[in-house]
């Protein structure tokens, strides 16, 4: 069977990013995957990923929407700039409301869409869902990097 590749190993097979570097043993490792206006992820807990018994950490939360929200914005100025590969882009500002505990044996599912941009920034709007509840959103602003910012050759 050949696996669909996310956006991550097809544009930055060699990332170390914790959250989304697919060259990190150690990281979470997100697949993001386009799905029309959005971009959609499911992820796994694992024992270590816990605050408490039973329930993921907020500042894994924090992370996978971190992440799953800069690469939707990625993707989305790659196509809107008619490129074939993205721009590195960067976390400007985000913020996490955290609605209620997450529990760390269900499938988590990210889901992000683009709702505002200009050329080189998109402001991206996510959840994080488990067990068919929002557990957290998050809303951020992504940019693109230039030369000369330590970010700018990580892709």
């Amino acid at each position: 069977m050949n696996e669909k590749k996310s956006l991550q190993e097809t544009f930055a097979p060699s990332g170390i990013c914790f959250g989304c570097g697919v060259a990190n043993e150690k990281g979470l490792r997100i697949r993001s995957f386009p799905n029309g206006e959005e971009v959609t992820a499911t992820w796994k807990a694992e024992p270590h990923h816990q605050a408490f018994p039973g329930m993921l950490s907020g500042g894994i939360v924090g992370t996978l929407l971190d992440c799953h929200s800069n690469w939707t914005a990625a993707h989305y100025l790659m196509k809107k700039n008619g490129k074939t590969e993205p721009d590195c882009t960067v976390t400007a500002n985000y913020s996490v409301k955290l609605l209620r505990p997450t529990p760390s044996n269900a499938t988590i599912k990210l889901v992000a869409r683009v709702v505002d941009s200009t050329e080189d920034r998109a402001t991206v709007e996510a959840e994080l869902i488990a067990g068919d509840k929002v557990c957290a959103t998050c809303k951020g602003l992504f940019v693109i990097v230039k030369e000369g910012h330590p970010a700018y050759y990580r892709w």
